[in-house]
């Protein structure tokens, strides 16, 4: 790791079984997020020779277009706590001949960043997990020349998503399953609006607009498959976590079925929505 780690409970989890699921699924993952990454790249207009900053590149997509759009003249810094995710992202950025990306494992809450360094810092989904958003986007705001931007990609809320609102009634079995307040790290850290409004305030961001990506998720070619992948998702395995083996087959046999009734012609594709946040450091 480089520099300090903070956020410990969430290093845990990436440097470990779910950054390990994450890097044996990269397809799969890519391919589900498809339409917000596209949302996301064009929000982040990365120009030839910008130097940018990608938090929580998890397996390297967004720092693979990104190093494309800046060309031999720009640099991309890319940071995440896991160290599997980043063995599959050097790996790729390797294999498509990619030199101008330096791939680190830190916490960008607290990575030494060189300051005012970088033209536009950017992320898909990887800030919803800071166990201190405002002290994690002043950092980065930090590594930001003046006027420099700001582009990310979070969920909306729970209710938004069909994918979390499908999985979460499938495995409910009669028990009210809890959604997280605000803040509270994990995949819905920064759904709501206002809460990502006043963060971003807090750090230092000005004209902060948030915009609307809405899009079919996409588990898998097929039933089985999509059943499988969606079977070993972390929400997934905290969901069922506490059951004992009769009610957590009665869960997973309810997801299956889930599963199955969302199967097109095009694969398993539930519905989803984002926002792509977009900002300034003042």
């Amino acid at each position: 790791m480089a520099g300090e780690i903070v956020n410990v409970e969430q290093a845990e989890q990436w440097d470990g079984r779910s950054g390990e699921y994450w890097a044996a699924h990269q397809e799969r993952f890519d391919r589900a997020i498809e339409p917000h990454h596209a949302r996301l790249m064009a929000a982040a207009a990365i120009a030839r020779g910008e130097r940018v900053l990608d938090i929580g590149c998890g397996n390297g997509r967004t720092s693979r277009d990104a190093a494309r759009a800046a060309g031999a003249g720009g640099s991309v810094l890319a940071v995440d706590l896991s160290g599997p995710m980043l063995a599959r992202a050097r790996q790729s950025a390797e294999a498509e001949g990619l030199t101008t990306i330096r791939f680190e494992q830190g916490d960008a809450q607290a990575y030494p960043f060189p300051a005012g360094a970088v033209d536009v810092a950017m992320s898909r989904f990887g800030v919803m997990f800071f166990a201190d958003p405002v002290a994690a986007f002043t950092n980065i705001g930090a590594a930001l020349r003046p006027g420099g931007r700001l582009a990310i990609l979070v969920w909306q809320p729970v209710e938004a998503n069909e994918w979390m609102t499908a999985i979460r009634e499938a495995l409910s079995v009669g028990r009210d399953l809890p959604v997280p307040p605000p803040g509270t790290p994990g995949p819905f850290g920064l759904a709501d609006a206002d809460f990502v409004n006043s963060v971003l305030k807090s750090a230092g961001f000005a004209d902060i607009t948030l915009d609307s990506s809405v899009g079919p998720f996409n588990v898998g070619p097929d039933a089985e498959t999509a059943y499988r992948f969606a079977a070993g998702l972390e929400p997934v395995l905290g969901m069922v976590a506490d059951l004992d083996e009769s009610t957590k087959a009665r869960a997973l046999e309810n997801l299956r079925a889930t599963v199955a009734a969302h199967e097109t012609a095009d694969g398993v594709a539930f519905g989803s929505a984002a926002w792509v946040v977009t900002a300034r450091m003042s």
